[in-house]
């Protein structure tokens, strides 16, 4: 769903006000297009998509250039730029914004030599846009190096119409409760895995660490895992496989929605993070993992500030105590519990080692985010 928060554009202020703009859909002849696609270009012609994350925090753009060399790291590209004013990232009246190329992926819609590049965004003056979390989060990962963090998320997201009903729910009504759909098959429960199945191989040719994938709780729903990974590396991989999901769904004509409550009284959609350090993963680590979530339980209620897009407003909505989730009033964890806030996974608690999983973020948190405030909290001791 493309949650564009205002229509004005003139603002560098995040916009407040949530109106969901839906595009008529046309019925184009993509066929039409393959008498194209065996045209000759030259071979030192490459295309780079450069994809960064505009002033909702949530929603992902991307612009082309045309280069006559194969760039082999994100060095090799130019910072570039763009209309700011028309992304919530700057006012009209100094409206170039720039965008540092920083990761560069495959690209699996051209292929060949083209490239992805995931940037950051800068002011005029070169600091950081508001929606940019990446600078924080990289230093803060080369502060806590030390203690080898690893991350991981386990991504939930629906599929819709472009007026934003999840696909294969009846018209005028609602399918039947939660329960047959979770990692189903038949096409009675399942809906799009071909997409999702094209997705998984995007992927893992643009580079994208992706972990697995599965169907989620309610029809149109589904979900995805990247990491683990050391530092920053699985929040990159997110954004850019949130980025490869909504240009497949736009092929497919749907919309990948990140929305952490699309439909009231229904499961919502969240982004679980999987973390642990070298101790944790060390004999004896389960100390270390119930150390971190004393910690986390302790700084709550900032962590709930950080875990949605709109500073704890989405996860209102989704963290209500139901639907299998916890209520955004109270902390809590236990072993193989899913209801809680943060869930200790049953292998980790017999092995004694492992991981954490919290599972309060909301499908739209920003992962730079995620990382930075986790590190503070269970390295930093902030």
């Amino acid at each position: 769903m493309c949650q564009i928060k205002s229509f004005v554009t003139n603002s560098k202020s995040k916009p407040s006000v949530t109106i969901n703009m839906n595009s008529v859909p046309i019925a184009l002849n993509k066929a039409a297009m393959r008498k194209y696609e065996d045209l000759e270009i030259p071979c030192e012609s490459i295309l780079v998509a450069y994809v960064w994350v505009d002033g909702t925090g949530i929603n992902l753009r991307s612009k082309d250039r045309t280069f006559d060399f194969v760039p082999k790291s994100n060095k090799d590209l130019p910072i570039w730029y763009f209309d700011g004013s028309n992304t919530f990232q700057a006012s009209s009246d100094n409206s170039d914004t720039y965008i540092f190329p920083e990761v560069i992926y495959h690209d699996p819609f051209r292929r060949g030599n083209h490239l992805l590049v995931l940037a950051d965004t800068y002011q005029y003056n070169y600091q950081p846009t508001a929606s940019n979390h990446r600078k924080n989060c990289t230093l803060v990962c080369e502060k806590g190096e030390v203690e080898e963090p690893w991350f991981g998320f386990n991504q939930e997201f629906f599929l819709t119409t472009t007026d934003n009903r999840p696909l294969g729910w009846p018209p005028g009504g609602f399918p039947a409760p939660p329960g047959p759909y979770y990692c189903a098959i038949g096409a009675n429960k399942i809906v799009a895995r071909d997409l999702m199945e094209s997705f998984c191989r995007c992927c893992l040719y643009a580079g994208v660490r992706i972990n697995g994938i599965n169907p989620g709780t309610t029809p149109s729903q589904w979900n995805f895992q990247v990491g683990p990974s050391p530092g920053i590396k699985a929040a990159d991989d997110l954004w850019m496989a949130r980025y490869i999901l909504s240009r497949l769904a736009e092929e497919y004509g749907t919309v990948a929605s990140f929305e952490p409550q699309p439909i009231p009284d229904w499961p919502g959609n969240g982004t679980f993070v999987y973390f642990s350090t070298k101790d944790m993963r060390e004999e004896d680590g389960i100390l270390v993992i119930e150390r971190a979530i004393d910690k986390l339980s302790r700084r709550h209620g900032i962590h709930i500030n950080e875990y949605d897009a709109n500073n704890g407003a989405d996860n209102t909505r989704r963290l209500t105590g139901k639907n299998g989730m916890p209520h955004i009033r109270d902390f809590t964890a236990g072993v193989a519990n899913r209801c809680c806030s943060v869930r200790i996974p049953r292998q980790v608690s017999e092995d004694k080692r492992g991981y954490l999983e919290d599972r309060r973020p909301a499908a739209n948190a920003d992962p730079y985010r995620l990382i930075s405030i986790i590190l503070r909290t269970c390295i930093f001791d902030e």
